[in-house]
């Protein structure tokens, strides 16, 4: 009967020293740079933590101080330490680099200059391990260095996350979570771990705040936190760009640098749109100028410039937005531009203030700029003759492009395929006279061959005489090229 019951006990031991050997592994994840004075101390800190199995994997972000030579002494002496370098690009992208490289379960940020309890994984791992609704597991803080004293932040809300951060960045949640996101944010260098925030609960799920002081943050002269202060407004732009939804679920609209008035100031915000939009506010940075382009899985969406608050309330108000033109434009121009996607305004009582238009990115691949001063460009001869027939084909549609320029005309290898963009200033008309067509070309800024060649291909398609109407475009060259001495002739 004895033997019979120690083989259950045998069991029982078996199995918790089974579970303690699968515990999941935790990456702390630091990204460093010229923190020489106080990354032993944050590694110390880790390396004093109470959980096991982790991994320490620091990212040095180009120092130009001995802060790798000092993190690679710690990883000779301590086999749970990776050390990964990259030129300098920001503590965003070192983390992203760490992260990806990294192979626990569970991800934990700690910056190079601060400290963490020893306690502090193991309790957020086991809330994390036996709680698969919470998304985040943070801690109390407490300030060190130039400051003292705790780290008093308001209760969470998912609302309130909306407006501003409540969650330190040292916080634990899960790699497949991440996994989702599209890592920290990299195009503004502040508050990139509220922005992280923002993503992992745009998937839903709860926060827990343990209730002692697990993360101690250092405050200096001249600390990260301190610089975020003066790029504001540039990182509510970001936010607002990668966060549309939620800032539409939490505010009713987008959050305002006056950002605890955000949601009543949108309470006199309306927005009028067709077509999909929401999932092409993100993506890679084409042209920032007074207008804004970016792509986003073949999708290009252009941002117009705020409008002043006269053109605000006509626009709003009185005639069609940009926006809406070069939508409706599109669709009446099949074929001679990108396909339309979709368009955006909104409207603060009733002034547009600001206004997107989407579509497919062009198969063309070159503008007519690129010809410009260009005689040995391949296929020259046949491209500048394809753009004559092409404006013919525009002229014929009673179609004049009021900016038909270098930048706005794309083209392919061969010539096959030409297109207009910038539809805007697009007007229709039933009939164009012989002077409002050959006109047209006066913003072409190229040589007077190129031009004979251009004119020759289009005065065929319009059965007109070439050498008339080649004369006639030379002559009548935009004034301000003329003025500027930039004709190119």
């Amino acid at each position: 009967m004895a033997q019979t019951d120690a083989a259950p006990r045998q069991d029982i031991i078996t199995n918790i020293l089974l579970l303690k050997r699968m515990k999941p592994l935790v990456s702390v994840i630091i990204p460093m740079y010229n923190a020489s004075p106080f990354i032993g101390e944050a590694l110390e800190s880790v390396l004093a933590s109470t959980y096991r199995p982790i991994e320490i994997v620091v990212t040095d972000d180009g120092s130009t101080d001995d802060s790798l030579s000092i993190v690679q002494r710690y990883a000779s002496e301590h086999k749970e330490i990776v050390v990964l370098s990259q030129p300098n690009r920001g503590a965003s992208a070192a983390r992203n680099h760490a992260i990806r490289q990294s192979k626990g379960e569970y991800i934990l940020p700690v910056d190079a200059d601060d400290h963490i309890h020893p306690m502090y994984i193991e309790e957020a791992e086991q809330i994390l391990e036996s709680r698969p609704e919470v998304r985040v597991v943070g801690c109390r803080a407490e300030y060190f260095g130039d400051r003292c004293g705790e780290w008093i932040t308001p209760p969470f809300s998912k609302e309130l996350l909306a407006r501003k951060n409540m969650i330190n960045a040292c916080s634990m949640y899960r790699r497949a979570d991440w996994n989702r996101t599209k890592g920290y944010m990299e195009t503004c260098a502040a508050r990139e771990d509220w922005d992280m925030w923002l993503s992992l609960f745009e998937q839903g799920g709860e926060y827990v705040c343990l209730p002692d002081i697990r993360f101690y943050y250092r405050i200096r002269k001249g600390s990260k936190r301190i610089h975020d202060r003066k790029l504001k407004r540039q990182l509510v732009d970001e936010i607002n760009r990668r966060h549309h939804a939620y800032m539409q679920r939490y505010l009713g609209g987008p959050l305002h640098y006056h950002r605890s008035w955000s949601k009543f100031l949108n309470k006199f915000r309306s927005v009028r749109q067709e077509g999909e939009f929401d999932r092409w506010t993100e993506g890679e940075m084409m042209f920032e100028r007074r207008n804004t382009l970016r792509l986003t899985d073949g999708v290009v969406v252009k941002q117009f410039a705020t409008p002043s608050l006269l053109r605000g309330l006509w626009y709003g108000l009185i005639a069609s937005s940009k926006a809406v033109r070069s939508y409706q434009y599109a669709y009446r121009m099949q074929g001679l531009t990108p396909a339309p996607i979709a368009y955006r305004e909104v409207r603060i009582c009733g002034i547009l203030r600001e206004s997107w238009y989407a579509c497919n990115k062009s198969e063309c691949t070159h503008t007519f700029n690129e010809l410009i001063g260009a005689t040995d460009f391949p296929n020259r001869e046949h491209i500048l003759s394809a753009i004559g027939q092409f404006t013919a084909q525009l002229h014929q549609q009673g179609i004049l492009h009021q900016d038909y320029s270098g930048g706005n005309i794309l083209f392919n290898d061969d010539g096959s395929k030409i297109e207009v963009i910038d539809l805007n200033r697009i007007h229709f008309h039933k009939r164009l006279s012989r002077k409002q067509r050959l006109r047209n070309f006066e913003r072409l800024n190229i040589d007077r061959e190129a031009l004979r060649m251009i004119a020759s291909a289009y005065a065929e398609a319009m059965n007109e005489d070439a050498a008339t109407d080649a004369e006639y475009i030379i002559t009548h060259r935009w004034h301000k090229h003329v003025k500027q001495g930039l004709t190119n002739l």
